[in-house]
């Protein structure tokens, strides 16, 4: 048996089971290093001050961190989120045939998919899958068809919760895969979860169908009683590191805490008992000793619905590495100047004294007086104020941060000198600016696109009755209910975001049009007479995302205009009336005359 597993001595292991933990033990020792560097990455994002950084070895007597790496990481987060989901209609279908491209069919896939975005915390799902995206480098996250239901505890009804597909994000530390693979598709997966001794035996009593793990369940209890009760002796001591390394002070430690370690493979795995090959398997692992499920995976995708995206992409292995990865040093730079600057100023403050024969005990400060002997003296000494002058460096080095992380001032909120119209602030062209959009895109087409459709697949496999949707606008005021079967969501084709690449597009092409109405071009009879005024308005009304406001209609202005001089000359015809009442009909006419002479 796989000396790999920390108590099989214990245990009665299934070999299968061993495998997989042999496979996420390996796989998490070929992650050290990457784990290692993002650990650096994320003390330095959550630091208070320089002590729990590795910049606190510089030796200053002050420790204080300018927190330029959170600040990049905030910013870099907010401008993906508003980037990706500019309004709450970033997703949009397009029909792969004629049957499928039907305004009927848009409709309905649209606001299914809206409405299960809505009901779920799928935006606070992709939030964190952003901050895993910049943190780590590394996102993941898994698709899953739910079906939620409670018991009323009075009247013992049993109430339906949420039914249809959920995004999951998985945690980058929770995940281990095999770094050396073509691909992350192509890759087994384990995922590493916890659950609780009590939390099984709710699953063995609710679910009368899952009674194969009543035995197991015995089992998992013996071995922690085995354990308790025999300790740890001198041939544990390997595998105390291992627990050590994942949370726990030992085993012993492990099994005296109720929790219960859950690895689910996800892939395909060779059984060297049957000398069998098993394809696109789900198995989990129990005190990776036990199996407690082992089936093969229904995706429909014909691998497991488990998403990642890199931020920066290596050629050597799967990891990839984040945007503020290669920012250590200068983040590093930065405290090493801030707290020479600190201790300059705090020498120059209370500056070190140099002290010759008797002098007596004194308390520096304004109006101190110091008596000293005959041979006695006192000296300042003078200290190199040269580190004084370095806020211009250390400006600098935060420009170079911001840039090398592809978040320039302007994809921060920052408006620059020049800058006439919020479009130059939101238009993202050149240098970083086109880093940041390349960012947001890649994680929109590898990561998000692929999540949605999966969830659209998955819902069509498991729909099984009519589901009423709110139709809402961007505002969320409520228009009406759509009544959606599964053949209304059944369809060829796609769902795209239409976040971080259409925003940028769009931005480009409502500047061109505000450029080109600026123009003496259009001013011309000859050229003007050729550009429809609907269709302009038409186009800024799509570019603007502004329909469902009814803002353009076909000669509207007129219309406007004609009720407004109808409900004015009403108004002056009362104000007339009211005015003549009493007078004979000269004077009516000389009023009117007066009124006319005004105007």
């Amino acid at each position: 048996m796989p000396k790999a597993v920390s108590f099989e001595e214990y245990a009665n292991a299934d070999r299968m089971a061993c495998e997989i933990a042999l496979k996420y033990d390996k796989w998490n020792n070929f992650r050290h290093s990457w784990l290692t560097l993002t650990k650096e990455t994320r003390d330095y994002i959550f630091a208070t001050d320089t002590r729990s950084t590795t910049a606190g070895n510089l030796g200053w007597k002050n420790s204080t961190h300018l927190p330029k790496l959170c600040q990049i990481r905030d910013n870099l987060h907010a401008n993906y989120m508003s980037a990706i989901f500019p309004n709450d209609r970033a997703i949009s279908w397009e029909g792969g045939d004629k049957d499928s491209n039907t305004k009927k069919k848009k409709e309905a896939i649209e606001a299914y998919m809206r409405e299960k975005m809505r009901q779920t915390d799928f935006r606070d799902q992709v939030s964190l899958c952003i901050l895993d995206y910049i943190d780590y480098g590394n996102c993941f996250a898994m698709e899953e068809f739910v079906s939620e239901y409670h018991q009323d505890p009075i009247t013992g009804e049993t109430i339906q919760g949420y039914v249809g597909p959920r995004l999951r994000r998985i945690s980058p530390e929770d995940i281990v895969f095999d770094p050396t693979a073509s691909s992350f598709k192509e890759s087994p997966k384990v995922l590493r979860t916890f659950t609780t001794i009590a939390e099984i035996a709710r699953v063995i009593k609710d679910h009368p169908e899952k009674g194969y793990l009543e035995e197991i369940f015995h089992e998992m209890i013996a071995l922690r009683g085995k354990v308790k009760t025999a300790g740890a002796g001198p041939r544990d001591v390997k595998k105390n590191a291992a627990y050590l390394a994942d949370g726990f002070s030992s085993y012993t430690n492990y099994f005296e805490s109720d929790y219960v370690e859950l690895l689910e493979f996800y892939g395909d795995i060779y059984d060297t008992d049957t000398q069998t090959l098993h394809s696109n398997m789900h198995i989990v692992v129990a005190d990776r000793a036990y199996i407690i499920k082992k089936e093969q995976h229904s995706s429909w995708l014909g691998s497991p619905p488990i998403f990642h995206a890199g931020w920066r992409q290596r050629p050597d292995n799967l990891y990839a590495m984040g945007p503020l990865d290669n920012l250590i040093g200068l983040q590093y730079r930065l405290d090493h100047l801030e707290n020479a600057k600190a201790d300059a100023l705090d020498l120059i403050v209370h500056p070190v004294f140099k002290i010759r024969g008797l002098v007596e005990d004194f308390e520096y400060g304004p109006n101190a007086r110091i008596y000293v002997g005959d041979d006695g003296d006192v000296e300042f000494m003078t200290p190199d104020a040269s580190a004084l002058s370095a806020n211009s460096e250390i400006a600098q080095i935060m420009q170079t941060m911001e840039e090398f992380a592809g978040a320039p001032r302007q994809a921060m909120g920052f408006r620059t000198p020049g800058e006439k119209t919020k479009f130059e602030v939101q238009v993202l062209e050149n240098g970083a600016n086109r880093v940041f959009l390349n960012k947001t895109a890649h994680f929109e087409t590898v990561f998000l696109e692929p999540i949605l459709n999966s969830m659209v697949e998955t819902a069509r496999r498991n729909f099984v009755a009519t589901e009423e949707v709110r139709i809402e606008d961007t505002d969320f005021h409520f228009i009406d209910f759509l009544s959606i079967t599964k053949e209304d969501i059944t369809a060829k084709g796609k769902l795209k975001a239409l976040g971080a690449r259409r925003f940028a597009r769009k931005a480009n092409l409502l500047q061109d049009l505000a450029q080109i109405s600026a123009t003496p071009m259009l001013q011309d009879p000859s050229v003007s007479v050729h550009f429809s005024g609907l269709r302009l308005a038409e186009i800024i009304e799509d570019l603007l995302e502004i329909g469902e406001y009814n803002i353009v209609r076909e000669n509207v202005r007129i219309e406007e205009q004609a009720r407004t001089a109808q409900v004015t000359s009403a108004a002056e015809q009362m104000i007339m009336e009211e005015q003549t009442a009493g007078m004979s009909p000269e004077q009516v006419q000389q009023a009117t005359r007066q009124a006319q002479q005004q105007e």
